[in-house]
């Protein structure tokens, strides 16, 4: 298997939010070679079909195969809603997939009472029925619906006038009812947790998935013997759908390094 370690990951979003992810997967597996793919000529995913997700979902993982990638991760929740379940049916490589963070959160809460944020889609999914009748007798969950965020995050919009007046529209309902856990149930949010901590106070707290969906990771690269074996630390490359320089920008000020974004390939780019 050692030739199959050496490989690499691929990490993939609607557009920059799984940077949030990829940040993680980072810090607990600094010497894998990662390929993050950012689809944001078709993001936000929150307004699209489930057949346009998975389809894009499943040209994303085609690319990855043809980068030879030993593990893919869907840092997209939307994504893992409308098509996890069948891109494990497809491949047989590990695919570690998203879920809102609601059982740290019901462990955490003394309220009793917890806020999810999430796009529609999310929310309506059946995996998040699901979670949310799992726990629905530990805890009262609110889930609540954020058009817009995403596009201000695509933007690199994370601290202006408009996305600080969205956060505030969605986040107040949910003080209003007690809340003391807000989960973000999207990739991109968790840029915006520095806001929304300043908005709710230091009385709520503000979890994300990311860091659990690293050690999944982690686990599962172990229990198949896919761990690296490099000492050095591995390469990031990163591809997006977009030709859009603000792309670029984004991914460069998000990610913190100076990176350089190819262009994917004309036949994935371009599916729909």
């Amino acid at each position: 298997m050692r030739n199959h370690a050496a490989k690499p990951i691929g990490v993939f979003d609607s557009g920059v939010g799984g940077l949030s992810v990829l940040r993680e997967i980072r810090k607990q597996l600094p010497n894998e070679n990662l390929i993050y793919v950012a689809d944001s000529a078709h993001a936000p995913y929150g307004d699209k079909t489930k057949q346009f997700i998975e389809d894009r979902s499943t040209a994303i993982v085609e690319f990855f195969l043809s980068q030879q990638v030993k593990a893919v991760v869907v840092a997209c929740n939307t994504a893992t809603a409308a098509a996890g379940k069948e891109l494990r049916a497809m491949y047989q490589l590990p695919i570690v997939a998203m879920e809102p963070a609601i059982k740290p959160a019901t462990e955490l809460s003394k309220t009793g009472v917890i806020g999810v944020l999430a796009t529609h889609r999310t929310i309506n999914s059946t995996n998040f029925q699901v979670l949310f009748s799992r726990f629905a007798d530990q805890v009262k969950i609110i889930p609540q619906a954020c058009p817009g965020l995403v596009d201000q995050i695509e933007a690199g919009d994370i601290d202006g006038i408009k996305t600080r007046d969205l956060v505030c529209h969605y986040v107040q309902p949910l003080m209003a009812q007690n809340v003391d856990v807000i989960v973000l149930g999207c990739t991109h949010y968790p840029f915006l947790a520095p806001l929304i901590q300043e908005i709710v106070g230091q009385g709520i707290k503000v979890i994300d998935s990311g860091y659990a969906i690293a050690k999944r990771l982690l686990f599962l690269l172990e229990s198949h013997a896919l761990l690296s074996e490099h000492q050095q630390q591995g390469s990031v490359h990163f591809y997006s759908s977009s030709e859009s320089v603000k792309t670029a920008e984004v991914i460069f000020g998000l990610w913190g390094s100076d990176v350089k974004t190819a262009k994917m390939p004309h036949i994935i780019s371009v599916l729909t």
